[in-house]
């Protein structure tokens, strides 16, 4: 299931002119911001010029006093009178009376600026000192007219007001690269076709799902062979399955295949901080699709924005049921001679707005699966092409043996292998690769907590009771390694490998189930004389699995074919926090006393099948104390042939027997 790189349109599709997009020039450039740099550079300057003219700036800044004792001492020789500043010419420049400045400068500029005093008392005798002293003087008017006042304030808002137009000229870009435009144009990526694409060649497995886009394939390169005969392709395609499957890669090999403009855009990119841009985005996502027709928008996580309007606790979020109004009103909009297929994918269908999966709007929904053991074998093969495999590999034994994998669990299995060949610096990926991959997949990662003896002991028999009980159990999968290595976050690890696909369990089968979830407490009970915490998850799934078995599976006598909801699950999607009404409090009580009835019984079968076969439980919990690992091999040399596995050569033989005699009869 590997996808060739995606490669951005650069150029408009066959047939179609290039069209020039608003608020840009014919090179489709952005607007200039030549004009605005030079006018923002021009009053820059102004204001420095301004700035260097003022008479505060002017020569060096002494004090008042100062400037009274040079005078008196003749060595002033003009001054200017500037309002409350004077500024004047020494005759001979004075030493700088500052000492904490006199380092850097010994004597002061030729020219000088001081400010006068406020009151005008205090310097009553400074025109007669002058005239003493024969000093030119002069003063200006300090008088302002109106246009000084006014230049000031008008520069400031103009300044804003030349901002904002600016950034609304930018914001007309259709791709957005304004900064407003960043918010209120869609985000969608735009791919075109090229020689390396994908195709459904490159698609491993999912054969029926192929089939079914197949038909938006064909009316996308011929619609005048369906609008011949009134026949009409549906508007949208949801694709529907769990993380992993390729719900992605099905829609980008869809395009490939029709040879049409791609858009993908993922759902939570509609929504953003500001009111109506997730609608605005819808727009201008349609718009864009209707112009560069026929083509495929591909909306992945669609769960991000379509899902149920006005529910959930304190009703919905408003913004994003206005994104889905929008969305919903463009998808009726197209025409039926609008050759835009809508795809989306999503991992929690159950969520989505009924408008939304109506006839009319998405009326196709493809349900992409986990892939069987074939299929999985088709992308092993497409994921190891650049891998060197040695010659013990099996793809199709790591294909039996990887069931309930996804297209992503097993590009992953391939990647940690190699890995795993690189740690070790060999030349090719061996079967021994694989199976370490597998089990840090399904086990989780080795951890370096060092256990004590007594703890140690604890967790071997706890797997052995597990491993044992899974080994007597017909129902229950195949054993494939045991383990009391830490590893994720647990202390050890059972690790059962399924031979067979399974889509359905029995009540038969479930009850064994709880009786393997438990084997590792009974265990525990047995030899210790006491439970510990180890037990907890399984637990867990034990109580999680029985509450399904009575309260919604009807598998209990007493409560008998009635399904309850017994959880607060998704209360912000429209779901009930509290099943009110739905049970009483009496057939509550009766519910948990089955569901503790069937897990005591589950626990007295498990420590019934141990205490019976105690001496084989002590030799697996021996082996597992000296070898910390054990796989199927090692169980059978020490125990013998697995229960399951009895029963299957028994059924041989039989047949063999019945064939024997049929033979000889004839």
């Amino acid at each position: 299931m590997a996808s060739p790189p995606e490669i951005p349109q650069e150029n408009p599709p066959k047939g179609k002119a290039p069209q020039k997009q608003p608020g840009k020039d014919s090179q489709g450039a952005a607007p200039s911001t030549g004009p605005w740099l030079i006018i923002l550079l021009i009053l820059v300057i102004g204001s420095l010029i301004m700035m260097k003219n003022s008479p505060e700036n002017t020569g060096s800044k002494v004090d008042y006093s100062f400037f009274i004792s040079e005078l008196k001492r003749g060595n002033v020789e003009s001054v200017d009178f500037h309002g409350d500043i004077l500024t004047g010419k020494w005759k001979i420049r004075p030493e700088n009376p500052d000492k904490e400045k006199k380092e850097k400068e010994e004597k002061l500029a030729e020219e000088f600026n001081t400010v006068l005093p406020s009151h005008p008392v205090e310097d009553r005798d400074l025109v007669p000192e002058l005239i003493k002293q024969k000093v030119d003087f002069k003063a200006e008017s300090t008088n302002v007219g109106i246009g000084t006042y006014i230049i000031p304030w008008l520069i400031g808002p103009l300044l804003i007001i030349g901002f904002f137009w600016f950034m609304l000229r930018r914001s007309a870009d259709p791709m957005g690269s304004g900064m407003l435009g960043n918010f209120t144009k869609s985000p969608a990526k735009r791919f075109r076709p090229s020689e390396e694409q994908t195709t459904f060649d490159d698609v491993a497995a999912m054969e029926q799902a192929k089939s079914e886009l197949q038909e938006v394939v064909e009316f996308l390169k011929t619609p005048a062979k369906f609008q011949r005969l009134g026949a009409q392709i549906p508007k949208g395609v949801l694709l529907m399955g769990s993380p992993g499957t390729g719900k992605t890669l099905l829609a980008r090999a869809t395009a490939g295949e029709a040879g049409v403009p791609f858009y993908s855009i993922n759902g939570s990119e509609f929504i953003q901080m500001f009111v109506g841009v997730g609608a605005s985005r819808v727009r201008d996502l349609f718009r864009t699709a209707k112009e560069n027709a026929p083509c495929i928008i591909f909306v992945d996580e669609i769960d991000a924005v379509g899902r149920i309007r006005g529910a959930g606790l304190g009703g919905g979020h408003d913004e994003r049921e206005q994104t889905l109004n929008q969305m919903l009103s463009e998808m009726d909009g197209f025409q039926q001679n609008e050759a835009v297929i809508i795809i989306a994918a999503t991992n929690r269908p159950d969520v989505l707005d009924p408008a939304l999966l109506r006839p009319g709007r998405f009326d196709r929904h493809i349900t992409v699966d986990r892939p069987t053991k074939e299929g999985r074998a088709a992308i092993l093969k497409v994921h190891s092409r650049k891998i060197p495999l040695a010659d013990d590999v099996d793809l199709n034994h790591i294909a039996a043996g990887t069931i309930g994998f996804s297209g992503a669990d097993l590009k992953n299995l391939v990647n940690e292998a190699a890995l795993s060949a690189t740690r070790l610096n060999k030349d090719q990926v061996d079967k021994e690769d694989f199976d370490n991959a597998r089990d840090r997949v399904l086990m989780g990662p080795e951890r370096e907590e060092i256990l004590s003896e007594k703890e140690r002991e604890m967790t071997a028999y706890h797997e052995a009771g597990h491993a044992l009980l899974a080994w007597l159990l017909p129902e229950i999968d195949p054993v494939h390694k045991v383990t009391v290595i830490p590893r994720g976050r647990a202390l050890g690890v059972t690790q059962l490998l399924p031979d067979e696909e399974r889509y359905n369990m029995g009540e038969k089968q479930l009850h064994s189930q709880l009786a393997f979830m438990l084997g590792g407490r009974a265990a525990e009970g047995i030899v210790f004389g006491e439970h510990t915490a180890g037990a907890a998850d399984d637990i867990k799934r034990a109580t999680q699995i029985t509450r399904k078995m009575v309260g919604q599976w009807g598998m209990s006598d007493v409560i008998g074919p009635v399904a309850f909801r017994h959880s607060d699950e998704n209360p912000f999607l429209g779901k009930e926090m509290k099943s009110q009404g739905e049970c009483s409090e009496e057939t509550a009580h009766v519910i948990d006393q089955e569901m503790q009835r069937f897990l005591n019984a589950a626990e007295q079968r498990a420590e019934e099948i141990l205490t019976e076969n105690r001496e084989k439980l002590d030799l697996l919990a021996k082996a597992l104390v000296e070898q910390e690992a054990i796989d199927s091999n090692d169980i059978k040399r020490l125990i013998g042939v697995s229960v399951r596995e009895q029963a299957k050569l028994d059924s041989a033989k039989e047949t063999g027997t019945e064939s024997q005699s049929e033979n000889e009869s004839e």
